[in-house]
């Protein structure tokens, strides 16, 4: 595929998301996949979503742990760079704990690789402090 469709799926992937379309957004997700956002380990597991997954399925799971856990206010898109298989992201998002009503904000950098319409892989890159502090 081109770099320009690889960006269109990624885009689908992110606009699903971001309308609550679970189902959408796992639609263009490989069943077999390397997925991770920041794997930390946190004092009582405060970050549930934050652990490998290899299916889509399990993808599955990490967005219905990240919406247990926390609810999103403001995601931006900066800018989108493709190259080959490759797109990367670069963005700001805002979102409070459900647990304690505390908010966080940070800068966000996700890599993900498409290959024949469906994301492969996916690394996502924020400062997990910033997310911890609002859980504690």
């Amino acid at each position: 595929m081109s770099e320009q469709n690889n960006i269109q799926v990624v885009q689908a992937h992110l606009a699903a998301f971001g309308r609550g379309d679970i189902d959408g957004a796992l639609a263009v997700v490989a069943e077999e996949v390397d997925w991770q956002s920041p794997v930390t380990r946190t004092p009582n597991d405060l970050m549930p979503w934050s652990a490998v997954r290899r299916t889509c399925a399990e993808v599955g799971q990490f967005f219905a742990d990240l919406s247990a856990h926390a609810e999103p206010e403001a995601f931006e898109v900066f800018a989108v760079t493709a190259q080959g298989d490759r797109v990367v992201l670069e963005g700001r998002n805002r979102g409070r704990a459900r647990s304690t009503g505390r908010s966080y904000e940070h800068d966000w950098v996700m890599v993900l690789t498409v290959q024949d319409g469906l994301i492969v892989r996916a690394r996502h890159y924020y400062d997990t402090a910033d997310v911890l502090a609002a859980f504690v």
